[in-house]
């Protein structure tokens, strides 16, 4: 009986220090846990992945950049920026999503835009980390397709005068390359487009030195299923892509929308990065009816993340964004 009391004793001991009832004079302090332990201050990483086909995407976030938007805008008020933003439930300045997108053939990875890279101090910067927690190396990517050379979207692609994707062949349309590289255009541009032109020769050459620049021209096909769409009003290279497997179809539309909440509705809405701004609303009303009438699934470079979805034409004659449902199902068929 002895025995039995002592291991009953012992075993009573253990059972209770398991469940962490017995702390007195114990050298291990519980660990605070909860609201005890702080703000984490942090996000998960930012990536969602579907299928188009036979080929995978990978939606990517840079991160985000505060737009005084209500100060940037033209064709419309800034009174009318401030409550269509307010209609959209979005505060002013507006935190504007700075994505990117992966295409995974198979045989090929192709990363449309590069994100900001350093430009933006912490609030850009996100993509590589966001690639590699996606299952990605940056030495891995075979190209990288740029609609534009505008900073947020280019950036991204050098840091310190370095290759960030040393292996890959950077894309461009030509027309825009050849901007960023005139000293008369340099000269001639406003003040507040001025420092774009250093910044895109400073993400380019590196590539160019290493002779890994493919400059294309309008529409084309790129690679087996990877089709160019000029849209030529906010830059003048500005390019869509079109990524095509299986008769499934999403396009990458880059900058022809900058804020959804104001230009969705009021497509006439330009905004002071575009190089030509009757262009750029003329393009932005062409291809929102198109993919409207057409139910084109859209990837957007600046719409809230993962910034898939679709549009939708309303009453008034503007449009509406319709976000992609979430989907888990959709990787595994």
């Amino acid at each position: 009986m002895g025995i039995h009391k002592t291991l009953l004793t012992l075993m009573a001991a253990g059972v209770i220090a398991t469940l962490g009832l017995v702390g007195c004079g114990s050298s291990h302090a519980a660990e605070p846990k909860g609201a005890a332990r702080g703000l984490l201050k942090s996000q998960a990483p930012a990536f969602y992945r579907m299928q188009l086909g036979d080929y995978e995407l990978t939606a990517l976030s840079d991160g985000t950049v505060s737009l005084p938007l209500d100060q940037m805008m033209s064709n419309i008020t800034p009174a009318e920026v401030r409550g269509l933003l307010t209609a959209g439930f979005e505060a002013y300045p507006t935190e504007t999503s700075i994505n990117a997108l992966l295409v995974n053939t198979g045989s090929k990875l192709l990363l449309i835009d590069a994100g900001a890279g350093t430009l933006f101090g912490t609030s850009g910067g996100r993509l590589v980390d966001n690639l590699k927690a996606a299952g990605y190396d940056p030495d891995e990517i075979d190209a990288v397709l740029l609609t534009h050379l505008h900073g947020d979207h280019s950036g991204g692609l050098t840091v310190d005068g370095k290759r960030v994707f040393p292996n890959a062949v950077v894309y461009v349309d030509k027309a825009d390359r050849d901007y960023r590289f005139d000293p008369q255009a340099e000269a001639a541009a406003p003040a507040n487009q001025k420092d774009m032109f250093p910044q895109s020769r400073a993400a380019l050459m590196p590539y160019e030195a290493a002779g890994k620049v493919a400059l294309f021209q309008g529409a084309g096909e790129l690679f087996p299923g990877i089709k160019t769409i000029p849209a030529h009003g906010h830059t003048p290279g500005h390019t869509l892509f079109q990524v095509e497997s299986k008769g499934e179809k999403l396009v990458f539309f880059g900058d022809l929308v900058h804020a959804a909440a104001v230009q969705l509705p009021q497509p006439q809405a330009t905004i002071n990065f575009d190089a030509n701004e009757s262009a750029a609303a003329a393009d932005r009303w062409e291809m929102l009816k198109k993919f409207a009438d057409d139910r084109t699934l859209v990837a957007a470079a600046h719409i809230s993340f993962p910034g898939l979805g679709y549009v939708r034409s309303d009453k008034a004659g503007g449009f509406q964004w319709i976000p992609r449902y979430y989907s888990l199902q959709g990787l595994t068929r």
